[in-house]
């Protein structure tokens, strides 16, 4: 209980502090675009948008896949912590998708109607520089907790820093290119709002498609099974492992395997080596590891 409540800790400080980042880019970000007449500036303040949003959502998800265990729930909560990776996923796209369906209005405005975008102002390349720095120094802060508390919530957040980084990276380009180059190369603005898009919705459907695999109980992945196996047969007298079944619940694991044994081991010797390889596998894979292990007499023995 005492190591659930430090882990809610860790991330609740990281998120808060996160969103208080956002919230201030998000207000600069803004004001920035709109005095510097930059629309990529204004889309990079709406991805910001969507970090505090995010950020909110990490927190109540969080906290809620923290419940323990009770009777409609014989495996905790863990999945709300899967069920937050693919509301920012989504959330992720459909910033993605308006920002590039934004810069590719003003893009065709441009080479059909030789439309004049104005040109960016200083203030919006100095919103971009400020919003990399910082974004990118939560990102490795975020991701540096997400793997110390082994949270799919926390990593998906940590990415959508990362994104909004690249995407101010992306911005800087072309506002700073637009300003040095003059308004005839204000087309750079959008066209730095595209490539970003992209970045954010390849990013997005990673992490989409991690989230809906753990919901649809995919198995862990080849090395860790092989792992376990290795963990199991430490264990003097253990065969033929088969039902191997595992997946993924929020930031914890579940196992689930068949093992033989000597059939002429008494109840209790079987029941010490259980516990041992139990142990063995909690000591890998953490005290909250799930594990069901069925044994079997040898098959000579039938």
């Amino acid at each position: 209980m005492f190591a659930r409540m430090e882990r809610d800790k860790k991330v609740c400080r990281v998120t808060l502090l996160g969103s208080v980042v956002n919230l201030l880019l998000l207000v600069f970000k803004f004001v920035a675009g709109v005095l510097g007449h930059s629309a990529a500036m204004i889309a990079d303040a709406v991805h910001s948008l969507s970090d505090f949003v995010t950020d909110l959502i990490v927190i109540v998800f969080v906290k809620i896949s923290s419940k323990p265990e009770d009777a409609d729930h014989a495996y905790g909560h863990g999945k709300y912590e899967t069920l937050a990776s693919c509301i920012i996923g989504l959330a992720l796209i459909v910033v993605g998708v308006m920002m590039g369906y934004n810069a590719t209005v003003k893009i065709v405005d441009v080479v059909r109607n030789g439309t004049e975008l104005a040109s960016p102002g200083i203030i919006a390349l100095a919103a971009a520089v400020l919003s990399i720095v910082l974004k990118e120094w939560m990102f490795h802060l975020t991701r540096k907790v997400a793997r110390e508390v082994d949270s799919p919530a926390v990593e998906a957040n940590a990415w959508h820093h990362r994104s909004d980084a690249l995407s101010s990276v992306g911005t800087a380009i072309g506002i700073g290119g637009a300003v040095l180059l003059g308004s005839k190369w204000a087309v750079l603005d959008p066209i730095a709002a595209l490539v970003v898009s992209v970045f954010i919705v390849v990013q997005a459907a990673k992490i989409l498609s991690d989230a809906i695999g753990q919901l649809m109980e995919k198995s862990l992945p080849r090395d860790v099974e092989q792992r376990i196996c290795e963990i199991v047969y430490e264990e003097e007298g253990t065969s033929d492992i088969h039902h191997l079944r595992t997946r993924k619940i929020g930031s914890q694991i579940s196992i689930e395997l068949h093992v033989r044994m000597n059939g002429y081991l008494t109840l209790r010797e079987v029941h010490d080596k259980s516990i041992a390889i139990e142990k063995r596998l909690r000591a890998a894979f953490g005290d909250s590891t799930y594990i069901n292990l069925h044994v079997e007499p040898l098959k000579s023995e039938y």
